[in-house]
């Protein structure tokens, strides 16, 4: 069975390589070496991380004569954040009750004079 997209674009982005490698593309289109050089590990083990953000269509690589360039795609980055924002109503009414249960207690403990 095949995944959907927004599973496919969240596992690519669940190693912190490779959202550092993303991170470092949003700054704009690299090389592979480039991209490879604040890790620990060989070219070929990024090489890997590459591919696995290609095939979610999160980057792209092309090559100019022996420039291979690396460049974001934001298409599949777009469905995570709608997906993320249907989540913002849940935490934004959580937030709002909350403040409003600590102005509660606040406002009794004045009323108590317990207050400060």
């Amino acid at each position: 069975m095949a995944a959907d997209p927004l599973s496919v674009t969240l596992s690519a982005l669940a190693d912190p390589t490779r959202r550092a490698i993303m991170a470092r593309l949003a700054l704009g289109e690299t090389s592979v070496t480039e991209l490879a050089e604040p890790f620990r590990m060989s070219l070929p083990a990024v090489s890997k991380h590459l591919k696995v953000l290609e095939r979610a269509g999160l980057i792209r690589r092309s090559r100019e004569a022996q420039w291979r360039p690396c460049r974001i795609e934001a298409g599949p980055l777009a469905a995570v954040a709608d997906w993320v924002e249907s989540y913002r109503r849940f935490w934004d009414g959580s937030f709002d009750r909350l403040d409003h249960y600590l102005k509660d207690l606040q406002r009794k403990e004045t009323e108590d004079g317990s207050g400060t």
